[in-house]
């Protein structure tokens, strides 16, 4: 690939309204484990606590539903009620290619 055409590449994804906003979402703290925690269908507080715990991780019950509210404005993520306050979050096709892709890239650099 051409310099030029990564240069266009790199344009678009820091400027086109989606793949921006995938790309701000990503940045963000605990970005990335959410979306591994819906790709392991753990997209329910308690679940991704637990699993969170059990790997001596931390994860507050704020950033977990911050980052899944944006995941699922991204269409990463839908969200299920489970009672009139509580709801649980499960991936979308879109979103499994991108934690796919996020392991994919982990995969690439665990050299």
């Amino acid at each position: 690939m051409s310099k030029n055409g990564d240069e266009e590449k790199v344009k678009h994804i820091l400027t086109g309204p989606k793949l921006s906003a995938v790309k701000t979402m990503l940045e963000k703290d605990h970005a990335i484990d959410c979306m591994f925690l819906l790709h392991m269908g753990r997209g329910k507080w308690k679940e991704a606590k637990d699993f969170m715990r059990s790997n001596e991780l931390t994860l507050s019950d704020g950033t977990f539903r911050s980052r899944m509210i944006e995941i699922e404005q991204l269409g990463l993520a839908k969200s299920v009620r489970i009672d009139p306050l509580k709801k649980y979050y499960v991936i979308t096709d879109l979103g499994e290619k991108v934690a796919n892709l996020l392991l994919g890239f982990f995969d690439e650099i665990d050299v």
